[in-house]
């Protein structure tokens, strides 16, 4: 069976939470590419534990999302982006142009490893899943990471300049891995300070807000 095939006669599930960042992403590239899927924990009707050993078969670090689609597992968010994206049709997410691609594919990684370690490991899940004293926010962790952030958000705002999408004037999968980190930060009130001297990449975020697939993906998080 060849990759067009596979494409149209398997269903694309999503394993993982839907309030992962990065869940959202492959959310995102789904719906931009109009391909069906299902998301959640549950495969086949049955409940697979978060990092219980079914999970650890797939990843084996145990992390999401993971794509389950045929016989297919695949983890590592810009990997299960650009499997879908060569697999399915829809718009191309990624440049036919060798230096265009490797742009996205530097940014793609810049945002999954070094902006998603400060923006989302170190700020944003002090608010989410606040460890101090009686379930408060440890706010000198919050105020000792605040200057990496604002690192991060201006080297995102000279990288896009006046351009529409970080890579271009084209949606990449470059801004599929960006969009849900920026959105929860952007709607984070006691960030609101952090987005001062970035005016482009808060139209940015405005924009993939409202695309289509950001209405349908980017929504209020339930995080059990």
């Amino acid at each position: 069976m060849n990759d067009q095939e596979l494409a149209m006669s398997d269903q694309v599930h999503i394993y993982g939470p839907q309030f992962s960042n990065f869940v959202r992403s492959v959310q995102l590239c789904c719906e931009e590419k109009g391909i069906p899927y299902t998301l959640g924990t549950t495969v086949d009707g049955k409940r697979i534990d978060f990092q219980g050993e079914r999970h650890l078969e797939w990843h084996p670090f145990g992390k999401v999302p993971v794509l389950l689609h045929g016989d297919h597992r695949l983890y590592e968010t810009t990997a299960i982006c650009r499997y879908l994206d060569a697999t399915h049709d829809g718009p191309a997410l990624q440049p036919r142009d060798p230096w265009l691609r490797a742009q996205v594919d530097q940014w793609s990684a810049v945002l999954a490893l070094y902006v998603d370690q400060a923006l989302v490991r170190r700020y944003l899940l002090e608010f989410v899943f606040p460890k101090g004293k009686g379930g408060s926010v440890r706010m000198d962790r919050v105020k000792e990471v605040q200057p990496d952030v604002s690192r991060m958000l201006i080297l995102l705002e000279e990288q896009l300049g006046e351009q529409e999408y970080l890579v271009g004037e084209r949606f990449t999968i470059a801004d599929v891995i960006a969009a849900p980190m920026l959105d929860y930060l952007y709607k984070l009130p006691p960030a609101k300070p952090l987005w001062a001297d970035v005016p482009h990449l808060q139209t940015y975020v405005q924009r993939l807000a409202e695309r289509e697939s950001g209405r349908k993906v980017l929504i209020d998080a339930k995080v059990a």
